[in-house]
């Protein structure tokens, strides 16, 4: 059951692990590499919880696609981070918490959807959220540091690549 949970956990991960990489490549300092990566943890433990709890009944009153909400998401981000490339900065960008709020929310959504199945899984909804959270939080970590490499080796091009990745990445969820 362990290793079943984890694997969802790192399968949810997947997505907060390759946007990271390209909010890492906005080359944010490492304050804000964690920051982020704990937001993004929250997310993963407190949207299984609320997809167990509320998210059927909220899917039978609201009629709006998860993945218009993603691609929405998806698309603002992608667009800031095309507009940050052309912004003569010489300073490493802060990007706000309302942006962090933003991209937990993006990557964590997956993770409401699995909680309306989790009862089928597990009765361990808790236990089953603080895995999700340690997976996404070590993910998204990760991806942050590497695309900051990323970022110093290739600058400026790597940003308007991952912002133009971004948008194709939100334009998918349409479909």
């Amino acid at each position: 059951m362990a290793l079943t949970l984890f694997l969802i956990g790192c399968s949810l991960s997947m997505d907060a692990f390759s946007l990271a990489l390209l909010y890492g490549m906005q080359g944010i300092s490492l304050r804000d590499s964690i920051t982020l990566s704990i937001i993004v943890g929250i997310y993963h433990f407190v949207m299984p919880l609320l997809g167990s709890e509320i998210g059927s009944i909220v899917f039978s009153y609201i009629k709006v696609s998860s993945n218009l909400v993603v691609f929405l998401i998806l698309l603002f981000i992608g667009l800031n981070l095309v507009k940050s490339s052309f912004e003569n900065k010489e300073v490493v960008p802060k990007l706000s918490i309302y942006n962090y709020l933003l991209f937990g929310l993006a990557v964590s959504i997956d993770s409401f959807s699995v909680g309306i199945g989790l009862e089928t899984i597990t009765d361990m909804h808790i236990e089953s959220s603080f895995i999700f959270m340690i997976c996404s939080s070590i993910f998204t970590f990760i991806g942050l540091i590497t695309g900051k490499k990323i970022n110093q080796l290739f600058g400026k091009i790597a940003t308007i690549i991952g912002g133009i990745t971004l948008i194709i990445i939100s334009i998918t969820y349409l479909f």
